[in-house]
């Protein structure tokens, strides 16, 4: 097997019975027919069923609501990617060449894919108590707190009310770049501030939750700044 596969193998913590899977978990539809789509759409489902047995365990006194709202700030493309990269995966991640040539292997919602069909791989290698605590593995470093239901809720509209709460205008949201197939775009969007002079930029699967993603960036932002 390739070197960086065992490697990754490694920071996995899991050694591949069927390497196969773990070679189609990283190859993009650019790159062959044999992609990564399917085992996409099962470890998202294994990583969901993971996420939500670690926050049972750890936020006992969270109510179901919040449980979802932190559920789903873990498992949004910017946390998946983040985890994307401390695992190295665009130096295994295979794209076609016009992938590669549009800066492919860097693309957020696509290590985030990608992430979502190692679990998945896993998950068919070695079955969901090995991928379930991968997945715990994974999410060692973020710090989980019942604080995060409150980051979780509508991004755009929490920056709003911040804004009119302080008499400001609201922020304005622009495409910045689209890629991917007409069926699978990639939206990157950048929301700003100009009477703070503050701008940050999102990306996602549709524009609406690219604006989200960058209306969380501004948010972060100035949170960052009030602390």
């Amino acid at each position: 097997m390739d070197p960086a596969l065992l490697s990754l193998q490694q920071r996995l913590q899991h050694q591949f019975s069927k390497p196969a899977l773990l070679t189609r978990a990283l190859t993009h539809r650019s790159a062959s027919a044999d992609h990564n789509e399917r085992l996409e759409f099962l470890g998202d489902s294994v990583l969901s069923l993971a996420v939500s047995s670690l926050l049972y365990e750890r936020l006992a006194d969270l109510a179901e609501g919040d449980l979802s709202r932190v559920r789903a700030n873990l498992v949004k493309q910017d946390t998946l990617h983040a985890i994307a990269l401390a695992l190295d995966l665009p130096a295994v991640l295979r794209v076609g060449e016009g992938e590669a040539r549009s800066g492919g292997k860097t693309r957020p919602s696509m290590l985030a894919d990608a992430l979502e069909a190692v679990i998945g791989a896993v998950y068919l290698d070695a079955g969901f108590e090995v991928a379930a605590r991968l997945v715990h593995r994974l999410f060692e470093g973020v710090d989980i707190s019942p604080r995060m239901q409150a980051v979780a809720r509508d991004a755009k509209t929490a920056l709003q009310e911040w804004l009119q709460g302080r008499r400001m205008k609201l922020p304005s949201y622009r495409v910045v770049d689209t890629t991917g197939a007409a069926h699978r775009q990639s939206f990157e969007v950048e929301c700003s501030i100009g009477e703070l002079a503050l701008a940050a930029r999102g990306s996602g699967a549709s524009r609406r939750a690219a604006e989200q993603s960058a209306a969380a960036a501004v948010l972060a932002q100035l949170q960052a700044k009030k602390s």
